[in-house]
């Protein structure tokens, strides 16, 4: 499988990559991992997985207080003008400390959703008010037959007396519970699998008829069904155009599995670090178990699986802005195939190194292992971006 991936990169691994970080870049990444690791540790961050929200307002206001949520939106609209290389800084420095924040959901997903297709006056009010902390978005896409297939989409919207009347139900919305508006996206002509005819639509998320179902994740974080019946909006709550909306979720996701990518490096190396640690220090048959050949082996192959994702990582930020639509298709689907890989190499590899402490909730490894196993699977697991590949580099 690794084979098949790194034959793919061969456009990738073909050019030369300097890639340093600026003086500003540098101070970013030092003042994010500072905060990480002076106000979030693993007991504290048990307490706010077990809080009534799931996440930490003190936190959120902490990032939105350093610039961190508006780091990536324009100026005009109360960000920093940061690009990918400073999206994917925070996002690493995030998965070193596991954040369960809903940055990924309203800053990454969202965010690009309203940069993406909102109007001048939507993106002022939305962007400022979320790069502030003072309002939390989610992205309502996946469905229960969706099964990684963007086009897969059943809810419906009308337009019916000058509103949008949706129906349908939405699955794994990622922090969708604490919400203050949901991004929807709703078939507005053609067939359930049809590219063309899907729309987006901004939905407060206290509208009648309405029903939120939120639930824990394995890893920590929350998601949320959503269930709509006959939910009617304003004929303005439409974001883009009508019936063209697959290349913004499209868009949306590439941009989702950019920052995945760079958390997972984050959380990775995390994981090297304390592996090399324990073998380091534990003692088997008189010496420390890291003397024993097999178990550098497979350290070193750990070491390999994170360099490639770092590298990959890298590559995926700097191919979000990429115009054309086939090159950073292709770019997604390799970087996705790739971190898959790794994370599975890493996390499994960590907790089997450490043994049967590593499965303990006192000790950090397993919540590692189970983001990392989260990630693998999160935008399409290995095998559903190896068949993308597959299908795009057939001559036919």
């Amino acid at each position: 499988m690794r084979s098949n991936v790194i034959s793919s990169l061969k456009v990738f691994w073909g050019f030369k990559m300097d890639f340093e970080l600026s003086n500003e870049q540098q101070l970013l990444k030092d003042s994010v991992s500072r905060l990480i690791a002076d106000n979030y540790d693993l007991q504290k961050r048990g307490a706010i997985i077990k809080s009534a929200d799931g996440y930490s307002k003190t936190v959120w206001k902490q990032l939105a207080d350093l610039g961190l949520l508006g780091l990536s939106f324009s100026s005009n609209y109360g960000g920093f003008d940061g690009g990918p290389v400073e999206q994917m800084i925070i996002l690493e420095a995030f998965g070193t400390g596991l954040l369960i924040e809903p940055y990924l959901a309203t800053i990454v997903l969202s965010g690009t959703a309203i940069q993406s297709a909102a109007d001048e006056n939507k993106k002022s009010e939305l962007l400022s008010a979320i790069s502030n902390g003072d309002h939390l978005m989610a992205f309502a896409h996946s469905e229960r037959l969706s099964r990684y297939q963007l086009s897969q989409v059943e809810t419906r919207a009308q337009l019916k007396n000058g509103n949008w009347i949706l129906n349908g139900e939405k699955t794994t919305v990622l922090h969708g519970g604490i919400a203050d508006t949901i991004i929807v996206t709703a078939r507005t002509k053609g067939s359930d699998r049809s590219t063309d005819g899907i729309s987006l639509f901004l939905v407060p998320a206290k509208t009648k008829g309405i029903t939120i179902n939120s639930y824990p994740t394995i890893d920590g974080m929350q998601a949320a069904d959503i269930k709509l019946s006959n939910v009617s909006v304003p004929q303005n709550a439409l974001l883009g155009e009508c019936d063209k909306g697959f290349l913004i979720i499209e868009n949306i996701e590439q941009h989702g599995i950019a920052a995945v990518a760079a958390e997972s490096v984050g959380a990775m190396q995390c994981v090297l670090d304390m592996t090399v640690d324990y073998l380091k220090t534990r003692t088997q048959f008189g010496r420390p178990i890291g003397d024993f050949q097999v178990l550098q082996h497979r350290a070193a192959d750990m070491y390999v699986a994170v360099e490639e994702a770092r590298s990959i990582a890298i590559y995926a930020a700097m191919m979000t802005t990429e115009k054309d639509t086939e090159k950073r298709r292709h770019a997604m689907a390799t970087t996705k195939a790739q971190i898959g890989i790794s994370c599975r190499e890493v996390g499994q590899g960590g907790v089997q190194l450490h043994g049967g402490i590593g499965i303990t909730e006192e000790y950090a490894i397993g919540h590692y292992f189970k983001r990392l196993s989260m990630i693998e699977r999160q935008f399409g697991d290995v095998e559903h971006h190896m068949t993308t590949l597959s299908m795009m580099d057939s001559p036919d």
